[in-house]
């Protein structure tokens, strides 16, 4: 088969490189892809935005069977697009999508069917999204409605703070669009955890639960980002709690959208806040995570392409998903400055011949400059390493990171710092 896989950042190169060891697989291309896909897949400049284009591009290279990365394509219904012409494609459609597109009709989907998350309210008048502010309790969550990049939720620790918030979404119009609605919600606390299942309609496989960092500093402090690195598995999630979020978040999710009339067939991403009082959703994800795509492919043992295919065909209650014992880290370099204004065109060092051993490098935001690669985005490359345990993947993928180098390249010191304490107090 010739698999098409759209996107451009660290998850799609992750998907290419998982998509290349299917015994179902011929050859993998992307569009747009970048610097570091282009050495596993053929590449072709097509916005994920340009359906027509990645349409005529399928057709023309006789590709089978399409996977979708980001967020943006599928919330804009390129699945439709696809299916609508004959064009076997990975990926939940657009009606499905709006779990991750709005956070409102996410929350309605919650509160009717019993789905525990975090007390809210949802506001399109901003004097009255003010008004409910002066008096709510503190610490408190300011979303936008809509897609922002990762950076749409905002928790703030003072009243003066969320004011400054609502203001960014609605009268800077920050996040265009996407904030004319904002959700206010109340902070939860405990720690996060991020859990994807591919599913059928009916039925869903779970790949191992695993964690992001959002903050751009060490110790969880800054802005929140796009992710700057996880871990897989979270030796939190014991497999009795597993059990529950199936049964209390996963399962009713599912069944509350086909009860919608909104089927959903493939990635469901559930980040959740691990309470006192159990496992309450943050959000939805329409797709894999990023970076979590990083740290989790590399754990699966089964072929990829088979349960996504037998996730478009409903099929999935018949396929086994194995994955692969030990842990994955992956530490993201991102560009100096982000997740604010940051340069590009930095050369990047480091990048040929073996790094370390059980190491991999997903490329983010990266391109060709004659033959040099250089840096083209904020996130610019995921490094992941694997190991026997916690701990020897921490060492290893550290090891790795200190290997490549370009001007202004930043990173967190503490990925996987929480799974490591828990690690020292097992041993």
């Amino acid at each position: 088969m010739n698999v098409l896989v759209i996107g451009g950042g660290g998850r799609e190169h992750a998907l290419v490189w998982k998509l290349k060891q299917s015994k179902l697989v011929t050859k993998v291309y992307c569009a747009p892809g970048n610097a570091g896909i282009s050495r596993d897949a053929v590449c072709e400049d097509i916005p994920v935005t340009d359906f027509d284009g990645l349409l005529k591009y399928a057709v023309k290279e006789n590709i089978n069977y399409t996977v979708v990365g980001p967020e943006v394509p599928l919330v804009n219904g390129v699945v439709d697009e696809f299916e609508k012409n004959g064009m076997p494609i990975f990926g939940p459609s657009k009606k499905a999508a709006e779990l991750e597109g709005s956070k409102a009709f996410a929350k309605y989907i919650m509160n009717k069917y019993d789905i525990p998350t975090a007390g809210y309210r949802e506001f399109v008048d901003y004097e009255q999204a003010k008004k409910f502010l002066k008096n709510a309790d503190i610490p408190i969550v300011v979303k936008a409605d809509g897609l922002a990049a990762g950076k749409g939720a905002i928790v703030c620790n003072d009243r003066e703070k969320a004011y400054e918030a609502l203001d960014l979404i609605m009268k800077k119009n920050a996040f265009g669009a996407a904030g004319r609605k904002v959700i206010i919600e109340e902070c939860l606390t405990g720690y996060e955890v991020s859990v994807l299942a591919i599913a059928d309609g009916e039925t869903l496989v779970y790949l191992v639960p695993s964690q992001d960092h959002k903050r751009i500093f060490d110790n969880d402090e800054g802005p929140n980002t796009g992710g700057m690195g996880a871990y897989a598995p979270t030796p939190h999630i014991s497999q009795a709690m597993m059990e529950r979020i199936k049964k209390e978040i996963m399962e009713p999710t599912i069944k509350g959208l086909a009860l919608e009339g909104r089927p959903y067939k493939g990635v469901l991403y559930a980040g959740l806040m691990m309470t006192s009082e159990g496992p309450k959703v943050l959000e939805y994800n329409c797709r894999f995570g990023d970076p979590e795509t990083q740290a989790v492919l590399p754990l699966a043992k089964s072929d990829l392409l088979e349960a996504m295919m037998a996730s478009r065909d409903g099929t999935l209650k018949d396929f086994v998903w194995e994955n692969e014992s030990g842990a994955a880290v992956c530490v993201v370099i991102a560009s100096g400055g982000y997740p604010e204004k940051y340069e590009k065109g930095k050369q990047i060092f480091g990048l040929d011949g073996r790094i370390e051993e059980d190491v991999i490098v997903f490329h983010a935001g990266t391109k060709w400059d004659d033959d040099r690669i250089v840096t083209s985005g904020g996130r610019v490359l995921g490094v992941t390493a694997m190991g026997t345990d916690i701990k020897s993947a921490v060492d290893t993928v550290y090891r790795a990171v200190g290997k490549i180098a370009f001007d202004g390249a930043y990173y967190r010191k503490d990925i996987a710092a929480r799974a490591l304490a828990n690690w020292r107090r097992s041993e």
